[in-house]
């Protein structure tokens, strides 16, 4: 049975979570950063993985304020706008440095520089995040569903906005996307005034 993975839509289960990822894993903060960048990017896990030390940090150091990738999925080219997360990249740049973990890679792998983490280890970190707060509803693609998510409902429900920086070629598919259930669809019409 395929597990359904939710974006996370409680304010104070997100802040769990992320403390959990930056707490309960000896490359916590890592890990703290490969969730924050993909809820800010909204990019699929396979993209953030892939990602360069380059593309996001110049070479004194400082964060460029886009990165300019092409999507694995869908070959299409994406405009990254790191401003959201600038001080967790800061404070991740000082980490890696006082770890010594210099590498190619934005995400490496602690053990083996040369090699970035892999989907299926981000999986298993989140997994386990799930397991240890008693979420059953967590994946590797809750980061995106999560930022999609709050970028919907901090735009007035933008659609158009989160539709296009998913990739997204419909809306049927962006709702479903953001989990949209009729439970959700209720809880937002019982704020609107039908007069």
């Amino acid at each position: 049975m395929q597990q359904i993975v939710l974006p996370i839509k409680d304010s104070n289960v997100l802040q769990q979570v992320q403390n959990c990822l930056l707490e309960a894993f000896k490359a916590g903060q890592r890990n703290y950063m490969v969730f924050q960048f993909g809820k800010a990017t909204l990019l699929r896990v396979s993209d953030v993985m892939r990602l360069k030390y380059a593309d996001v940090y110049d070479p004194h150091g400082s964060i460029k304020s886009n990165a300019f990738i092409r999507d694995k999925k869908t070959n299409k080219p994406n405009t990254l706008y790191l401003k959201p997360i600038e001080v967790d990249l800061i404070k991740y740049r000082q980490w890696l440095l006082e770890n010594n973990l210099r590498s190619e890679w934005l995400f490496p792998s602690t053990k083996h520089l040369e090699r970035h983490i892999t989907e299926k280890q981000f999986y298993k970190i989140i997994a386990k995040v799930g397991d240890l707060l008693g979420i059953n509803y967590l994946g590797t693609h809750t980061m995106r569903k999560t930022g999609a998510y709050r970028v919907y409902t901090q735009t007035n429900y933008n659609i158009g906005l989160v539709m296009q920086l998913l990739n997204h070629s419909n809306e049927v598919m962006t709702l479903a996307y953001l989990g949209l259930d009729q439970v959700s669809r209720e809880q937002m019409l019982d704020q609107i005034d039908f007069g």
